[in-house]
């Protein structure tokens, strides 16, 4: 790695999927990180990829102000940006990635593309302490559940993901199923689940725990919501305790799942870290459970706040001045990459 900047100015700007975030930093220090929602056009019960494509354009602009005079920084203090360029929705990916290439060529300056899953995975490197290379990331999202062994900055094997439906994909529709998703269709729905589990056992339905025995690290989450969906047709109308019942029975599913699987994964490739990230991440059952766990197989855990679980532009920021360090720079005809995979993400 080459000599660290730590004075240097990055602007990073995020816009995967629906939410607008830019954020500013010194070296590896966040000195802003703003978050433009689009909770109030989800009116439609999920996201329309053509409205959350303009909302970004409408959005981007404030948001970089916002951002810059949070941080205390002006535009002409820039000396580097990063953005994402997939995996994501192309209509909001393109907003973002040519916003980012214009800036950056007018402000003579270089940008570094990001790859939103590697960014999840080094968030973990936005506080202290943080891990070392070799550790466990466990990439929890509504788009993505994976296992990966990352050896170093830029050499990661996935050892397992999701052969079906993501988890957080699950928790939503799990939210719909039971009605207890927000009537705006808001990203709400998952973590609704987790509110109403906090009120119900975990014991009182079995659910199955899908390749929960397999010896390979891949999940499969399709199974366990039908299951769901099945025992909430049993009857018409459910109490209120019913319902957080079956929440929390889920979701134990689901957390069991994903513990198991990577603490055995952490055994049998002899690493003693374990990442959690990804929006799942904020879940308070798995993270309270999987700090247990962890402990008890002397395994150290580290998650990143809440605030960097989610999508934010902190993380794109921090990849992006880490591949500064090793020399990266993404040339100006770089598409977005909708479908993007980890193993992609080297800019040559």
């Amino acid at each position: 790695m080459q000599k660290n900047f730590p004075d240097l100015i990055t602007l990073a700007i995020e816009t995967s999927c629906d939410d607008t975030s830019v954020s500013v930093m010194r070296g590896r220090i966040v000195l802003s990180n703003v978050v433009s929602s689009q909770v109030d056009a989800l009116k439609f019960g999920g996201i329309v990829p053509e409205l959350a494509s303009r909302a970004h354009q409408a959005n981007m602009v404030p948001v970089v102000e916002d951002a810059l005079v949070q941080a205390g920084v002006k535009l002409q203090d820039i000396r580097l940006i990063g953005v994402t360029y997939g995996p994501g929705l192309i209509g909001s990916l393109l907003v973002g990635l040519n916003f980012a290439k214009g800036l950056a060529y007018s402000l003579d300056i270089p940008y570094i593309g990001v790859n939103h899953i590697e960014a999840h995975m080094l968030a973990a490197f936005l506080e202290k302490p943080h891990p070392d290379f070799p550790f466990i990331s466990l990439i929890v999202s509504g788009g993505h559940t994976m296992l990966v062994l990352a050896e170093a900055l830029g050499r990661y094997r996935i050892l397992g993901e999701t052969q079906d439906d993501a988890a957080g994909e699950c928790f939503d529709k799990v939210a719909r199923f039971l009605n207890i998703a927000p009537e705006n269709g808001s990203g709400m729905s998952g973590p609704m689940v987790d509110v109403r589990a906090r009120l119900g056992d975990p014991e009182k339905i079995k659910f199955p725990r899908p390749l929960g025995n397999s010896d390979n690290f891949h999940f499969s989450f399709s199974g366990l919501k039908t299951s769901v969906l099945n025992y909430s047709k049993k009857q018409e109308q459910w109490s209120a305790q019913e319902i957080n019942d079956m929440c929390a029975s889920f979701q134990e599913a689901v957390v069991d799942v994903l513990i198991s699987k990577s603490l055995r994964a952490c055994m049998e490739h002899r690493v003693g870290s374990l990442v959690l990230s990804g929006g799942v991440a904020a879940n308070s059952r798995l993270r309270d459970m999987l700090n247990q766990q962890a402990q008890k197989s002397d395994v150290r855990l580290f998650i990143p706040a809440k605030s960097y679980c989610t999508d934010n532009a902190a993380m794109i920021g921090l990849t992006a001045y880490l591949k500064h360090l090793e020399g990266e720079v993404s040339p100006l005809d770089l598409a977005p990459n909708p479908s993007l995979r980890l193993i992609e993400q080297r800019q040559k």
